[in-house]
């Protein structure tokens, strides 16, 4: 093999999967995970979840043990970002000037939070949520009696809203959109999650934006679009994320919201490769697209790798995600479309229901709250494109693969 040298930008859950894969392999002289943070890589989803219920704050979960790495003849590097890739001499450079040749490079640099351009966001007190340092400095101001203001009423949004509400805080959520989490599911789950958090005691404001924080050293309020000012203690901006795409755009790689990578993870240089929330590739005919979900950061780097290691392709997977608010799971299949004809499967009152998306007759997508059967099976049936029979699939007391319809039944 060609390639004795492999160096692995990012240590999210997309690169530690890499290199891992490929120091099992054996393969290698050296393989080197470089990372910006300090600190063992460690899983981010619990930062808006786990981490903010816990008094201590920033709980880590590390994405492996500790010794891990050196075991596997991993050499990480850690607390040293990487500021340039050198495409001519195929090295990468780190800030300091450190420079680690490659044969092959992988890019799992993921996602930075996206900032705001309205006055004071940067008074002590905004925060963005997305790294176990940004956890570690919320959570202490996460105490009863405080004024909380949320703005995005996405998942991170909604998940700040009921870890901050169970530990006391008055939440005051805005949402430039008319419902809540609207960019991953339609208006019936937007509406049960929204009553869901008021039952908590959190205020909701939608179709309202932000003008201005407020405050004299540190913020006291937020101005709206609609011309109110609410009082804060703290505010969270939650309003999406950004491809961290800066290092291949200036390699001359391309880039579109995103490292362009084609059906084995490779980029415009075939020496390079791209994984995980900073890649944009094509879902099908139709979609390029860029999937934030550590569901794709896995099954990009193990096509990488297999592509590298001259194995077969892994089978395709259907996209999921998942969310926890106040203690109810929603776990999500598929991408839906807003054109999808829905089928409302059980009753939300009973604390499992699901809510189905058909596209051209078959299944395409799925929203499951407390029914990990609908969701397990759902996702099958996605993956194999199934035809089903509405009035069966709405049926809660009957098997969701029983509303599959032969070929002669379509």
């Amino acid at each position: 093999m060609d390639n004795k040298s492999v160096v692995v930008l990012g240590a999210g859950h997309a690169g530690v999967h890499a290199a891992a894969r490929l120091a099992e392999s054996g393969r290698f002289d050296r393989i080197t995970l470089v990372d910006a943070q300090s600190g063992v890589p460690y899983e981010r989803p619990p930062l808006s979840k786990e981490a903010l219920k816990a008094a201590a704050g920033s709980t880590r979960k590390p994405l492996r043990r500790p010794d891990y790495f050196a075991a596997k003849g991993i050499d990480l590097v850690t607390g040293a970002p990487a500021v340039q890739v050198d495409r001519s001499r195929t090295a990468v450079i780190l800030a300091g000037g450190t420079r680690i040749p490659y044969d092959t490079l992988i890019l799992a640099t993921g996602c930075r939070a996206r900032p705001m351009a309205v006055p004071g966001v940067q008074l002590p007190g905004v925060f963005s949520l997305r790294t176990a340092s940004d956890s570690a400095e919320l959570t202490p101001h996460l105490v009863r009696g405080n004024r909380l203001v949320i703005i995005g009423a996405g998942y991170i949004g909604m998940e700040v809203a009921a870890a901050a509400t169970e530990r006391g805080v008055d939440v005051v959520v805005l949402e430039a959109q008319d419902r809540v989490m609207k960019r991953v599911t339609s208006e019936p789950v937007s509406k049960f999650f929204q009553q869901l958090h008021e039952s908590k005691g959190t205020t909701f404001r939608l179709g309202t934006s932000v003008t201005e924080f407020t405050g004299l050293g540190r913020v006291d309020g937020v101005r709206t679009s609609d011309g109110q000012w609410l009082p804060a203690d703290l505010a969270v901006v939650g309003i999406g994320v950004v491809p961290n795409d800066s290092l291949a755009h200036e390699a001359d790689i391309d880039c579109s919201d995103g490292i362009l990578v084609d059906q084995h993870c490779r980029t415009s240089d075939p020496n390079i490769y791209a994984i995980g929330d900073v890649t944009r590739f094509s879902f099908s005919e139709s979609e390029v697209i860029r999937l934030e979900c550590v569901q794709n950061a896995l099954h990009q780097a193990e096509k990488a790798t297999r592509h590298i290691l001259g194995h077969n392709m892994p089978e395709s997977e259907v996209p999921w995600f998942w969310t926890v608010q106040h203690g109810v799971r929603l776990q999500s299949a598929g991408l839906r479309r807003e054109s999808d004809e829905t089928v409302f499967r059980g009753d939300p009152r009973s604390g499992r229901h699901s809510v189905l998306y058909l596209r051209k007759g078959r299944l395409a997508a799925i929203d499951s709250i407390g029914s990990l059967a609908d969701f397990t099976s759902a996702k099958k049936l996605i993956g194999a494109r199934t035809a089903l029979d509405p009035a069966t699939a709405a049926d809660p007391h009957q098997k969701l693969s029983a509303a599959q319809l032969s070929p002669a039944d379509r």
